[in-house]
């Protein structure tokens, strides 16, 4: 990371010069050799740290020695948003750790995510469906964010790149005809981007969600034949009683009990949201039950995720017997619509 800088005039211009301490994997990004995205994060930093440099030319410092320069006279990091909803046209950017912005295609930017999905056994129709939630996901998040985080709650940006060296290039060009095939489709309710809602199986049923109205209650008898439907855990007593900061023991009292309209879990009668069991324990789904043995606690949980949105062990078993893209969405997400950008309408 930069640890100081100092703004010198050579007697024709000003020069920043940035001081790098080589501990930080920032660091060791900053000595790439993509000189365009090294000027765009070198613009980042100047911004965002209000540095007031007018200038064009950074000198970047380790221990002494300028290792590189770096002319910022024609980078513009406004975040911007394309008015080309296309994947190769579209701009994403990234905010990584550090707040700088790692600017993309939206291409790239799917790829990334169509990856974090991709086996051999889900059906094209699919990572169709999981594209256009992701399209969806990045005009809504460049419209009202301006940004993505790398790492969010929604989706995961791998910043190395890794699919590229893992990957073959018959998967890459699999990957990159899905996403030229759903090119500029986007999902809506009441004309508002949705957010993407996926997760593995359920038991079941998928859940309703009165902040995101676009979520309903959808059958998925498929999922409990998932072979991800049943698991469990097995917790010492003193693990337990410690991250939950109350004494448990095979004589508690432990029962599922009805408060505030939702399902809570009382311990001898101090109380906890499902939510929270599940967050503590990292448990596999929100829907789970408790056994109580003489020298530990199994915890048996049913379905895989948040039960919100798309189940992709549904939508498999949907897609094989013939249904397309948008019969998955509008069975998962049936109040929302459909829509492509065109060049009449950019």
């Amino acid at each position: 990371m930069f640890y100081k800088y100092e703004i010198i005039n050579n007697g024709k211009e000003d020069i920043l010069y940035l001081y790098l301490d080589m501990k930080y994997e920032f660091s060791k990004e900053f000595i790439s050799n993509d000189f365009k995205d090294l000027s765009i994060r070198t613009r980042n930093f100047i911004d965002t740290n209000k540095i007031n440099f007018k200038g064009k030319k950074v000198y970047l410092i380790v221990n002494g020695i300028v290792v590189k320069t770096v002319d910022v006279s024609d980078t513009n990091n406004s975040q911007s948003i394309s008015n080309d909803y296309s994947p190769d046209s579209f701009i994403v950017n990234i905010e990584l750790n550090d707040h700088s912005i790692k600017k993309v295609s939206l291409r790239e930017y799917l790829l990334n995510q169509l990856h974090a999905f991709y086996n051999k056994t889900l059906h094209t129709e699919v990572l169709k469906s999981i594209c256009i939630l992701f399209n969806t996901y990045a005009y809504k998040m460049m419209k009202e964010n301006r940004c993505i985080p790398f790492n969010d709650y929604f989706s995961y940006y791998d910043i190395n790149d890794d699919y590229n060296k893992f990957d073959s290039d018959e998967v890459i060009d699999y990957l990159n005809l899905i996403i030229n095939e759903v090119a500029n489709i986007f999902i809506t309710y009441k004309n508002e981007y949705i957010l993407p809602f996926v997760h593995f199986s359920n038991n079941g049923s998928t859940l309703s969600n009165k902040k995101y109205p676009y979520l309903s209650n959808i059958k998925c008898l498929w999922d409990l034949t998932s072979p991800k439907y049943i698991s469990f855990h097995d917790y010492d007593f003193n693990y337990i009683s410690n991250v939950f900061d109350t004494k448990i023991s095979n004589n508690s009292n432990i029962k599922i009990i009805n408060k505030y309209n939702e399902k809570m879990i009382s311990i001898d009668n101090k109380i906890f949201s499902f939510e929270e069991f599940k967050m503590v324990l990292n448990l596999e789904s929100p829907d789970f039950y408790i056994i109580i043995y003489s020298n530990y606690l199994r915890i048996i949980t049913c379905g895989c995720g948040n039960f919100y949105g798309l189940s992709l062990y549904s939508a498999n078993e949907i897609a094989k017997n013939g249904s397309k893209y948008y019969n998955i969405l509008s069975y998962f997400f049936p109040k929302t619509k459909l829509y492509r950008y065109t060049k009449k309408e950019q």
